[in-house]
């Protein structure tokens, strides 16, 4: 098929295959992973809370680790925030444009974590509040002019209360450049599928922002027939990747009609596998490093013969001794099949 291109405000994604932003995962070394197998047009940071960071800047504190790297490394390159004050919102928003110079910034409309919606009455909570929400994107599209300002929402906050259409109209009248949507209602939080259906449906609701579609992207086939069967300007790829970084390269490929390159044997699994991790530690320390990288080495094991046993121990881990020998005891090294 023909790529299809894309592009937000002055900003070019090729290939039109945007990789999510994930709390806790999508930091500079995992970004720095997925750079080196290629296929993502897009990167994209951890969500960051604008209130803490303006909280640590009055305070003369360091500003958030999910910011790291993001003043040095290749572009293009979005941020993501989230707050339900417009003026926090621009503030933050301006200090990430001139400051950090990045290339796109985008809003968490999306998030259905508890401690984001009902605590900090934000994220997909605001969905309910189509007013609150066009307030926020006019306000910050005013003071990122002209880096690009995106959204990104759900379907709608339950399966009761779908609304995604008239939001679709809000975003873009508010001054968005682009519009991403997870096939999923708050509600639904990760369980069941994505309605692709209803992301195709949106685009008829929009004049002139491209659409992106987001949820199960987790094959290069899959991201070929979303772009061949529904009316999508790019895709999104989230949970998947985490475990397999080069995923995007595959889908890549499939895009260009080429062919999709082999899963790396597990050897080479392992090998990227701790190349992040070390990525990760000469950031954060041996102690630090070691504990966030719990959770990557479990995505890198998923699906694996041994990958239960394997997370059972590697979850303890709390020094690069134990790490490694976690990973020579117990990483799978022949059949790629669940036990």
């Amino acid at each position: 098929m023909d790529v299809p291109s894309l592009r937000i405000g002055n900003v070019k994604i090729d290939p039109p295959i945007l990789q999510a932003p994930m709390a806790g995962f999508t930091n500079a070394a995992f970004r720095e992973v997925v750079r080196q197998f290629g296929g993502a047009g897009l990167l994209a940071t951890e969500m960051v809370n604008a209130r803490g960071f303006v909280w640590m800047d009055q305070n003369v504190a360091e500003h958030p680790d999910r910011l790291w790297g993001v003043a040095e490394e290749a572009r293009p390159l979005a941020v993501q925030i989230w707050d339900n004050d417009p003026e926090t919102m621009a503030k933050v928003g301006s200090r990430l444009v001139e400051e950090y110079r990045v290339s796109i910034v985008d809003i968490n409309f999306g998030c259905p974590v508890r401690q984001v919606t009902e605590k900090a009455h934000s994220g997909s909570y605001l969905l309910r509040e189509p007013l609150r929400m066009s307030k926020i994107i006019s306000r910050l599209v005013e003071a990122c002019s002209p880096t690009p300002v995106t959204a990104k929402i759900r379907l709608g906050c339950s399966r009761d209360h779908v609304n995604c259409n008239e939001i679709a109209r809000v975003v873009e009248e508010a001054g968005a450049a682009a519009l991403t949507v997870h096939g999923r209602t708050a509600q639904d939080m990760f369980k069941g599928y994505a309605d692709w259906e209803r992301i195709s449906e949106i685009k008829s609701y929009l004049k002139r922002i491209p659409l992106i579609g987001n949820g199960d992207l987790d094959s290069a086939e899959k991201v070929l027939q979303a772009f061949s069967n529904y009316n999508v300007d790019g895709v999104m790829i989230a949970r998947a990747c985490l475990g397999r970084p080069w995923l995007f390269a595959q889908a890549e490929a499939a895009l260009k009609g080429m062919p999709i390159p082999a899963e790396p044997t597990l050897e080479e699994q392992r090998d990227v596998m701790l190349n992040h991790y070390r990525l990760v530690v000469e950031r954060f320390g041996e102690e630090k490093g070691t504990v966030l990288m719990r959770k990557y080495a479990c995505c890198y094991a998923q699906g694996k013969r041994g990958a239960r046993y394997f997370r059972t121990h590697v979850a303890r881990v709390a020094t690069a001794d134990e790490f490694y020998q976690v990973v020579r005891e117990f990483f799978p090294e022949d059949d790629p099949q669940v036990n």
